[in-house]
Protein backbone atom coordinates (compact mmCIF):
# COMPACT_ATOMS: atom_id res chain seq x y z
CA UNK A 1 0.00 0.00 0.00
CA UNK A 2 1.37 3.70 -1.05
CA UNK A 3 2.31 5.34 2.23
CA UNK A 4 0.26 8.17 1.83
CA UNK A 5 -3.05 5.87 1.46
CA UNK A 6 -2.14 4.35 5.09
CA UNK A 7 -4.16 5.57 8.41
CA UNK A 8 -3.42 8.11 10.53
CA UNK A 9 -3.39 6.80 14.22
CA UNK A 10 -5.47 8.80 17.01
CA UNK A 11 -5.78 7.85 20.53
CA UNK A 12 -7.13 9.07 23.93
CA UNK A 13 -7.98 7.98 27.06
CA UNK A 14 -11.88 8.44 25.52
CA UNK A 15 -13.82 10.09 23.53
CA UNK A 16 -12.45 13.50 23.67
CA UNK A 17 -9.55 12.59 20.85
CA UNK A 18 -12.90 11.97 18.77
CA UNK A 19 -13.45 15.65 18.23
CA UNK A 20 -9.80 15.64 16.92
CA UNK A 21 -10.68 12.87 14.28
CA UNK A 22 -13.60 14.53 13.08
CA UNK A 23 -11.71 17.76 12.60
CA UNK A 24 -9.07 15.65 10.74
CA UNK A 25 -12.08 14.40 8.84
CA UNK A 26 -13.53 17.54 7.80
CA UNK A 27 -10.13 18.71 6.57
CA UNK A 28 -8.85 15.81 5.41
CA UNK A 29 -11.85 13.47 3.62
CA UNK A 30 -9.46 11.27 1.78
CA UNK A 31 -7.55 10.28 5.14
CA UNK A 32 -8.51 7.11 6.75
CA UNK A 33 -8.58 7.20 10.44
CA UNK A 34 -7.41 4.19 13.58
CA UNK A 35 -8.48 5.23 16.75
CA UNK A 36 -8.01 3.79 19.90
CA UNK A 37 -9.63 4.80 22.65
CA UNK A 38 -7.90 3.74 26.47
CA UNK A 39 -10.82 3.88 28.07
CA UNK A 40 -9.73 1.12 30.69
CA UNK A 41 -7.50 3.67 31.92
CA UNK A 42 -9.74 6.71 31.62
CA UNK A 43 -9.24 9.51 32.76
CA UNK A 44 -5.99 9.83 32.15
CA UNK A 45 -5.98 13.93 34.26
CA UNK A 46 -5.90 11.39 37.86
CA UNK A 47 -2.82 8.92 36.61
CA UNK A 48 0.63 10.10 37.09
CA UNK A 49 3.00 10.83 34.45
CA UNK A 50 4.92 7.39 34.73
CA UNK A 51 1.71 5.66 34.04
CA UNK A 52 0.68 7.83 31.24
CA UNK A 53 3.95 7.38 29.56
CA UNK A 54 3.62 3.83 29.77
CA UNK A 55 0.14 3.44 28.47
CA UNK A 56 1.59 6.24 25.79
CA UNK A 57 4.29 4.48 24.30
CA UNK A 58 2.32 1.01 24.56
CA UNK A 59 -0.58 2.49 22.16
CA UNK A 60 2.29 3.99 19.89
CA UNK A 61 3.60 0.25 19.45
CA UNK A 62 0.09 -0.43 18.44
CA UNK A 63 -0.42 2.21 15.83
CA UNK A 64 2.62 1.85 14.33
CA UNK A 65 2.39 -1.76 14.10
CA UNK A 66 -1.28 -1.40 12.51
CA UNK A 67 0.88 0.64 9.78
CA UNK A 68 0.07 4.66 10.43
CA UNK A 69 1.44 6.95 8.85
CA UNK A 70 1.37 9.30 11.48
CA UNK A 71 0.58 9.21 14.97
CA UNK A 72 -1.91 12.14 16.58
CA UNK A 73 -1.88 12.54 20.67
CA UNK A 74 -5.36 13.75 20.85
CA UNK A 75 -5.46 14.18 24.62
CA UNK A 76 -4.16 16.97 26.40
CA UNK A 77 -2.62 15.26 29.63
CA UNK A 78 -0.17 12.48 27.12
CA UNK A 79 0.20 15.38 24.99
CA UNK A 80 1.76 17.05 28.46
CA UNK A 81 3.50 13.57 29.72
CA UNK A 82 4.65 11.32 27.31
CA UNK A 83 5.16 13.52 23.87
CA UNK A 84 8.86 13.23 23.78
CA UNK A 85 8.45 9.08 24.93
CA UNK A 86 6.17 8.84 21.87
CA UNK A 87 8.41 10.37 19.49
CA UNK A 88 11.29 8.46 21.10
CA UNK A 89 8.91 5.23 20.31
CA UNK A 90 7.63 6.49 17.02
CA UNK A 91 9.41 9.52 15.69
CA UNK A 92 12.11 7.98 13.19
CA UNK A 93 9.42 5.66 11.60
CA UNK A 94 6.40 8.60 11.15
CA UNK A 95 5.47 11.88 12.08
CA UNK A 96 3.92 12.52 16.00
CA UNK A 97 1.55 15.12 16.77
CA UNK A 98 0.28 16.30 19.93
CA UNK A 99 -2.22 18.25 20.32
CA UNK A 100 -0.75 21.00 22.64
CA UNK A 101 1.72 22.95 20.24
CA UNK A 102 -0.16 24.15 17.34
CA UNK A 103 -2.38 26.03 20.26
CA UNK A 104 0.62 27.44 21.57
CA UNK A 105 1.17 28.43 18.32
CA UNK A 106 -2.21 29.94 17.41
CA UNK A 107 -2.45 31.75 20.48
CA UNK A 108 1.33 33.32 20.35
CA UNK A 109 0.37 34.52 16.48
CA UNK A 110 -3.11 36.01 17.42
CA UNK A 111 -3.30 36.89 21.31
CA UNK A 112 0.08 39.06 21.81
CA UNK A 113 -0.31 40.95 25.26
CA UNK A 114 -4.02 39.75 25.77
CA UNK A 115 -5.04 37.53 28.89
CA UNK A 116 -5.77 33.66 28.08
CA UNK A 117 -7.51 31.35 29.90
CA UNK A 118 -6.85 27.55 30.05
CA UNK A 119 -9.09 24.97 31.84
CA UNK A 120 -8.16 21.27 31.62
CA UNK A 121 -7.39 18.16 33.79
CA UNK A 122 -5.38 18.39 36.91
CA UNK A 123 -2.74 16.54 35.00
CA UNK A 124 -2.24 19.17 31.92
CA UNK A 125 -2.77 22.16 33.98
CA UNK A 126 -0.44 20.86 37.20
CA UNK A 127 2.12 20.56 34.39
CA UNK A 128 2.15 24.13 33.03
CA UNK A 129 2.70 23.16 30.14
CA UNK A 130 0.39 25.81 28.42
CA UNK A 131 2.21 28.48 30.41
CA UNK A 132 5.65 27.55 29.49
CA UNK A 133 4.72 26.72 25.63
CA UNK A 134 2.77 29.69 25.37
CA UNK A 135 5.55 31.76 27.25
CA UNK A 136 8.46 30.68 25.38
CA UNK A 137 6.39 31.65 21.70
CA UNK A 138 5.25 34.84 23.12
CA UNK A 139 6.00 36.14 26.68
CA UNK A 140 3.57 38.95 26.48
CA UNK A 141 0.40 36.75 26.96
CA UNK A 142 -0.63 36.59 30.37
CA UNK A 143 -2.27 33.03 30.68
CA UNK A 144 -4.36 32.02 33.63
CA UNK A 145 -5.34 28.80 34.31
CA UNK A 146 -7.44 26.69 36.01
CA UNK A 147 -8.38 22.99 36.72
CA UNK A 148 -11.46 21.17 35.71
CA UNK A 149 -11.54 17.75 36.68
CA UNK A 150 -15.22 16.92 36.93
CA UNK A 151 -15.71 17.62 32.68
CA UNK A 152 -14.46 15.08 31.29
CA UNK A 153 -16.20 12.64 33.24
CA UNK A 154 -19.12 14.20 32.89
CA UNK A 155 -18.98 14.45 29.01
CA UNK A 156 -17.65 11.28 29.13
CA UNK A 157 -20.98 9.63 30.78
CA UNK A 158 -23.02 12.41 28.56
CA UNK A 159 -24.34 14.08 31.30
CA UNK A 160 -24.30 17.59 29.71
CA UNK A 161 -26.47 19.98 27.78
CA UNK A 162 -28.30 20.46 31.01
CA UNK A 163 -28.98 22.81 33.91
CA UNK A 164 -26.12 20.91 36.09
CA UNK A 165 -23.56 20.40 33.55
CA UNK A 166 -24.06 24.61 33.01
CA UNK A 167 -24.20 25.34 36.67
CA UNK A 168 -20.50 22.83 36.94
CA UNK A 169 -19.49 24.84 34.21
CA UNK A 170 -20.08 27.97 35.74
CA UNK A 171 -18.66 27.44 38.62
CA UNK A 172 -15.75 27.05 37.30
CA UNK A 173 -15.48 30.10 34.71
CA UNK A 174 -16.41 32.15 37.57
CA UNK A 175 -12.99 31.56 39.32
CA UNK A 176 -10.79 34.44 40.23
CA UNK A 177 -8.42 32.14 38.39
CA UNK A 178 -9.87 32.98 35.40
CA UNK A 179 -11.03 36.92 35.73
CA UNK A 180 -10.74 39.03 32.55
CA UNK A 181 -9.89 36.56 30.63
CA UNK A 182 -10.31 37.83 26.31
CA UNK A 183 -9.75 34.16 25.18
CA UNK A 184 -10.11 30.78 26.80
CA UNK A 185 -8.48 27.84 25.91
CA UNK A 186 -10.46 24.33 25.91
CA UNK A 187 -7.23 22.15 27.20
CA UNK A 188 -8.98 18.92 27.08
CA UNK A 189 -10.10 17.43 23.98
CA UNK A 190 -13.88 16.23 25.95
CA UNK A 191 -14.47 19.72 26.41
CA UNK A 192 -15.39 21.02 22.40
CA UNK A 193 -18.27 18.64 23.22
CA UNK A 194 -19.68 21.58 25.93
CA UNK A 195 -17.78 24.80 23.90
CA UNK A 196 -21.72 26.23 23.12
CA UNK A 197 -22.20 25.90 26.97
CA UNK A 198 -18.76 27.50 27.51
CA UNK A 199 -19.81 29.88 24.90
CA UNK A 200 -23.16 31.22 26.74
CA UNK A 201 -21.54 31.11 30.32
CA UNK A 202 -18.65 32.85 29.46
CA UNK A 203 -20.73 35.81 27.73
CA UNK A 204 -19.38 37.79 24.19
CA UNK A 205 -16.29 39.11 25.62
CA UNK A 206 -14.20 36.22 26.17
CA UNK A 207 -13.12 33.76 22.67
CA UNK A 208 -13.81 30.28 23.10
CA UNK A 209 -11.25 28.62 21.00
CA UNK A 210 -11.64 25.91 18.43
CA UNK A 211 -8.58 23.59 19.44
CA UNK A 212 -9.58 20.59 16.89
CA UNK A 213 -9.80 22.58 13.98
CA UNK A 214 -6.83 24.37 14.82
CA UNK A 215 -4.69 20.93 15.20
CA UNK A 216 -6.21 19.56 12.15
CA UNK A 217 -5.16 22.17 10.10
CA UNK A 218 -1.41 22.11 11.29
CA UNK A 219 -1.56 18.58 10.55
CA UNK A 220 -3.03 18.99 7.12
CA UNK A 221 -0.05 21.65 6.63
CA UNK A 222 2.34 19.09 7.97
CA UNK A 223 1.54 16.28 6.09
CA UNK A 224 1.08 17.88 2.92
CA UNK A 225 5.00 19.21 3.13
CA UNK A 226 6.13 15.88 3.94
CA UNK A 227 4.20 14.20 1.14
CA UNK A 228 1.98 12.06 3.13
CA UNK A 229 -1.58 13.91 2.03
CA UNK A 230 -3.65 11.58 0.92
CA UNK A 231 -5.77 13.94 -1.68
CA UNK A 232 -8.70 12.27 -2.79
CA UNK A 233 -12.37 12.68 -1.86
CA UNK A 234 -12.81 9.79 -0.12
CA UNK A 235 -10.86 7.53 1.76
CA UNK A 236 -8.88 4.52 0.61
CA UNK A 237 -10.35 2.48 3.25
CA UNK A 238 -12.67 1.97 6.21
CA UNK A 239 -12.18 3.61 9.33
CA UNK A 240 -11.08 1.55 12.74
CA UNK A 241 -12.07 2.24 15.77
CA UNK A 242 -10.61 -0.03 19.41
CA UNK A 243 -11.24 0.62 22.92
CA UNK A 244 -9.20 -1.15 25.27
CA UNK A 245 -12.88 -1.35 27.66
CA UNK A 246 -16.09 -1.90 26.14
CA UNK A 247 -17.95 1.62 26.54
CA UNK A 248 -21.23 1.91 26.17
CA UNK A 249 -20.76 5.97 26.17
CA UNK A 250 -17.95 5.84 23.05
CA UNK A 251 -20.07 4.11 20.57
CA UNK A 252 -23.01 6.28 20.98
CA UNK A 253 -20.97 9.07 20.77
CA UNK A 254 -19.16 8.16 18.00
CA UNK A 255 -22.02 7.97 15.68
CA UNK A 256 -22.99 11.26 16.60
CA UNK A 257 -19.96 12.30 15.56
CA UNK A 258 -19.64 10.80 12.54
CA UNK A 259 -23.37 9.97 11.26
CA UNK A 260 -23.12 7.29 10.91
CA UNK A 261 -22.73 3.16 12.52
CA UNK A 262 -19.57 2.69 13.35
CA UNK A 263 -17.72 -0.39 14.43
CA UNK A 264 -15.86 -0.59 17.30
CA UNK A 265 -13.91 -3.42 18.94
CA UNK A 266 -12.33 -4.03 21.79
CA UNK A 267 -8.85 -4.68 21.85
CA UNK A 268 -7.98 -5.63 25.42
CA UNK A 269 -3.81 -4.01 24.74
CA UNK A 270 -2.61 -4.19 28.41
CA UNK A 271 -3.14 -8.14 28.24
CA UNK A 272 -1.28 -8.86 24.89
CA UNK A 273 2.04 -8.89 26.10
Amino acid sequence: MPRNERPIGIFDSGIGGLTVAVAIRRALPGERLLYFGDTAHFPYGEKSAEAIKHYAIRIANFLLDRSCKAVVIACNTASAHATSEVDLTAGERVPVFNVIDPIAEHVARHWKGRRVGVIGTKGTIGSRIYVRAIGRLAPSVKVRSLATPLLAPMIEEGFYKNAISRAVIRGYLEHRNLAGIEALVLGCTHYPLIRKEVEEVAGEKVAVLDPPTIVARHIEQQLTGLGLLHEADAPAGPDHFFLSDVSESFAKSAGRFFRHKLRVEELRLWEER
